[in-house]
Parts: structure tokens; C-alpha cells; sequence
């Protein structure tokens, strides 16, 4: 009699304990980035409109600008700027060739992570 299922495939997969690449991580900060940025460009935009209508209405947008929390939003859609810009330019130095190979793609990802770290810590100096 023969099984069914082979019986080398996991019962149970628990996400959790899957040990991920290097290199899927900074593709899956990236999509995140771009959800972020997505969603950030309508609260910027909101700011915007507001803050053209009237005096008062810039004068709101300075205030609420000022405070802590509006300076955290800020830099989080500054850092996730920041982290898409740099894996977005990975991506286009991969599409010319460079970096294609196992090696390369682990060697950018540390890369991009390394450079989108010192952005994002220069962007919350400068934002703080």
C-alpha cells in the first residue's frame, strides 16, 4: 500500500522559526516602505491642502507639526523614504547586471541596510 503524502513534509510550519535570507528581509522592508509611503503621501497631502487654505490653517499645521508625535510620524515616513530610495536603487544596479549572483544579493542587502541605517539615523537628527 502507498501513502498519500510524503512523509518528509512538515506537520506543523510555524512561521516564527523559518530562518529567512538576508536578502528577503531587505525585499520584504521594501515592499513594506512603499505601503508606508503610499499611506504617508495622504496624511502629507491633507497638510498640505490645509496648510494652503488659510492663515489658520498653517498656523495649525505648525503647531501640530511641533509636537513630538508629529515629529515621530515625520521621521518614520522620512526613514521609510529613505530605505526604498536606497533598495530601490539596489534593484535598478541589479537590473544593469551587477550583483545577480547569490553573493552579490547578500552582499547588497548588508550594503543597503548598512546605508539605509546611517540615513535614517542623520534624518532623525536632523528632524529632531
Amino acid at each position: 500500500m502507498k501513502k498519500a503524502v510524503n512523509s518528509q513534509r512538515p506537520v506543523n510550519l510555524d512561521l516564527r522559526t523559518i530562518k529567512l535570507p538576508v536578502t528577503a528581509y531587505t525585499s520584504i522592508l521594501h515592499r513594506i516602505s512603499g505601503v508606508i509611503l503610499f499611506l504617508g503621501i495622504a496624511v502629507l497631502l491633507f497638510a498640505l491642502d490645509k496648510s494652503l487654505a488659510s492663515e489658520e490653517g498653517f498656523e495649525q499645521v505648525k503647531a501640530c507639526l511641533a509636537s513630538p508625535l508629529a515629529k515621530l510620524v515625520i521621521w518614520g515616513l522620512l526613514s521609510a523614504l529613505l530605505y526604498h530610495l536606497v533598495a530601490g536603487i539596489r534593484h535598478l544596479i541589479m537590473d544593469m547586471g551587477i550583483g545577480e549572483t547569490l553573493e552579490g544579493g547578500k552582499l547588497g542587502s548588508q550594503i543597503v541596510l548598512a546605508v539605509s541605517a546611517v540615513l535614517i539615523v542623520l534624518a532623525g537628527v536632523w528632524v529632531w
